[in-house]
């Protein structure tokens, strides 16, 4: 062997071990087969103070209905979420799979590039930097995959509780229609 083949090999080695780690999949956020999400509580229980007969009731809830709908812009017998706006993150490899696979890539490329009489050499410095490359690899993986699902939580949690401020106003137009028209409300 000439003198600094050593560093060239390792230098070939680390390289080849930076292409590999490129290669490895990242997961993804992929949009969710049409999964209905639960219903805002919308009930508006009433009782007719007037003598209301049942046809009578069943206008004044259609219309009291209508007339909440158009106050609030808040329909609850439509979909609240429509299904191509839903989402979730599809976990990738189990933590450790890229420390895994860049400890024995890099042991089979320091082999090969260790030569017939250094390849055992080559190949605990090859699995050794293969094993950082992947376990660097593994981390980048695991916070990309907390931060998506931090962000499919924020906007979780944000879109509820915009459904929830309108479908409590729908409520709050509901009950001051009916109590207008003659109807004790719970």
């Amino acid at each position: 062997m000439k003198p600094g083949s050593k560093n060239q090999h390792l230098v070939m080695m680390i390289a080849a071990s930076f292409v590999l780690a490129a290669c490895a999949p990242r997961p993804m956020v992929r949009p969710v087969p049409a999964e209905p999400v639960p219903p805002p509580q919308t009930e508006v229980y009433f009782y007719p103070l007037k003598n209301q007969d049942a046809k009578q009731q069943d206008r004044d809830r259609y219309e009291c209905y209508l007339w909440a709908k158009k106050q609030t812009g808040f329909d609850p017998s439509a979909p609240q979420l429509a299904p191509h706006q839903r989402f979730e993150v599809v976990p990738g490899p189990a933590p450790g799979h890229d420390t895994a696979v860049g400890a024995i890539t890099g042991a089979m490329i320091g082999s090969m590039m260790g030569g017939p009489h250094d390849s055992g050499e080559g190949a605990v410095v090859g699995m050794m930097a293969g094993a950082i490359l992947g376990a660097s690899s593994d981390a980048a993986r695991q916070q990309e995959a907390a931060s998506a699902q931090a962000y499919v939580d924020q906007q979780s949690y944000q879109r509820n509780s915009t459904v929830e401020q309108k479908a409590s106003n729908y409520r709050r137009a509901m009950t001051a229609c009916l109590e207008g028209r003659g109807y004790s409300v719970r």
